[in-house]
């Protein structure tokens, strides 16, 4: 199956060489990096470790996300597999294939790496993030029965779904809003224990 990877980027030039050096390129067909106004060299960076670069200057995480996912649909050769991925270095991009396993399986159409179940740094996942998982998880189970623990950014989504999902939120609330319309929608969802750090 085809697997693209979207990252966006707000002013990370520390860190983006090397979450894209990290990734198992091997993999991989095409990383897109998302310009969401950066004000240092993330792009050039990006640009020089082989990623494509488009820019997206309206800021906001869903913004982001929402530029790269039409470039690769206006691209007319989008992938099966798409894996969204931080730029700040906080995930480990070599575990990308036991993210995708689940999907390349057969067995599911989403799947999180839930930082909960994996190794977290003590200052990896910071008490508000903790609540907040705890507190959208919480929802998510009440109001569709489907159980989860992690809001993480490290995620993989068969293309064909995404679409279906009609994602709109432009800011932090994306993920929620994935994840809320994946069990609303019925799809398949897993998760897969990933390990995080400290952000760079």
């Amino acid at each position: 199956m085809t697997v693209d990877v979207l990252i966006p980027v707000l002013d990370e030039e520390r860190s983006i060489g090397k979450v894209i050096g990290d990734l198992p390129r091997e993999r991989l067909r095409t990383v897109v990096v998302v310009d969401n106004g950066c004000r240092d060299r993330s792009p050039q960076i990006a640009r020089d470790a082989g990623a494509v670069v488009v820019k997206q200057p309206q800021r906001g995480y869903g913004a982001a996300c929402l530029a790269g996912i039409a470039h690769l649909r206006d691209s007319g050769d989008p992938p099966e597999i798409l894996v969204f991925l931080d730029g700040d270095y906080s995930d480990f991009p070599e575990e990308l294939p036991q993210v995708i396993a689940p999907i390349e399986r057969g067995d599911a159409d989403l799947v999180i790496g839930s930082r909960l179940l994996g190794n977290v740094s003590s200052d990896g996942l910071l008490p508000h993030t903790r609540f907040g998982n705890w507190l959208a998880g919480t929802l998510i189970r009440l109001l569709y029965g489907v159980k989860t623990t992690d809001l993480g950014p490290f995620r993989a989504i068969r293309w064909d779904a995404l679409m279906r999902m009609q994602m709109e939120d432009e800011d932090f609330g994306w993920t929620v809003e994935m994840q809320a319309k994946a069990a609303k929608r019925g799809l398949r969802c897993a998760e897969i224990a990933v390990d995080a750090h400290t952000r760079m």
